[in-house]
């Protein structure tokens, strides 16, 4: 009689155990808060985008949640998707996340169902225009159609802590193709230097790129290495993309251009040439 007893015990502590595996874990958790005390995380900067493999932990496909099956991407390149957004804050912090890290709601990171871990995107609120960079290590969210789920760091840089969710654009990022050079963030870019009278006000492009966030990147260090210049962004749309020139000037042409083309190419800018 006591065998059959100590089986049964057995046998409800396997079940348990099954139920909590299949139930979303600390992703079934309804309600969610930030900081005890307002946090600036103003200064906390974007994930800087760098080629990583893909962790050991996370990267299961399918996997279940809450009955539901999922399938991890082979690879983030391409994805772009729009959808809400919630976060997630203290009653995960210093847990780990699904790639074996540990969850810091200060840091720009995010949950995603199914990109592969590691992986970069660029997140917009469509309400705001506002952007972050976050680096995605984490699986989730798993209720309320949600597309991606940010640090509290993150979705307080896109000012949405007090609805707790937003409408967003999702991008991915592809890392080798990402400009990593620091740079400073500046005021608005100083006036121009005067142009002699008559003479033709022509920019020198730097370069045209898919994200506006990798344009901005761009905008900043170019201001910081040429004070001396206005520094723009030109929207081009294209039939399937739309891309962000930017674009230095007013510039003269005379022996002076040289020296600049020169400077702008050794920033990692390969390709400059004149426009209107």
């Amino acid at each position: 009689m006591k065998r059959i007893i100590l089986n049964l015990c057995a046998l409800s502590v396997l079940v348990v155990l099954g139920g909590c595996s299949s139930s979303g874990g600390r992703y079934a958790v309804e309600q969610d808060y930030g900081p005890s005390k307002a946090v600036d995380v103003s200064n906390v900067p974007d994930a800087v985008p760098r080629a990583e493999p893909k962790s050991r932990g996370g990267n299961k496909s399918p996997y279940r949640v809450l009955g539901k099956t999922y399938y991890v991407m082979p690879s983030s390149l391409g994805y772009k998707e729009r959808g809400v957004s919630s976060w997630y804050g203290k009653k995960f912090h210093g847990h780990k996340t699904s790639n074996g890290e540990t969850y810091n709601m200060y840091a720009m990171t995010a949950a995603h169902k199914s990109l592969p871990l590691p992986s970069y995107v660029q997140v917009t609120n469509l309400k705001n225009g506002k952007r972050v960079i976050v680096r995605v290590n984490d699986r989730g969210p798993f209720h309320g159609g949600r597309i991606i789920d940010l640090s509290y760091a993150a979705a307080s840089k896109l000012d949405m802590l007090g609805a707790g969710t937003a409408k967003v654009e999702v991008e991915a990022i592809n890392p080798n193709s990402w400009n990593t050079k620091a740079a400073v963030v500046t005021a608005a870019a100083p006036p121009a230097p005067a142009t002699q009278a008559g003479a033709a006000s022509r920019y020198l492009q730097v370069g045209a790129f898919s994200l506006q966030a990798t344009a901005d990147e761009a905008v900043r260090q170019l201001q910081t290495m040429l004070p001396g210049y206005q520094v723009r962004i030109v929207p081009l749309q294209l039939q399937d993309r739309r891309l962000y020139r930017v674009q230095l000037g007013p510039v003269q042409l005379n022996a002076n251009l040289a020296e600049l083309i020169s400077r702008v190419e050794a920033a990692g800018y390969l390709r400059p040439h004149l426009v209107d």
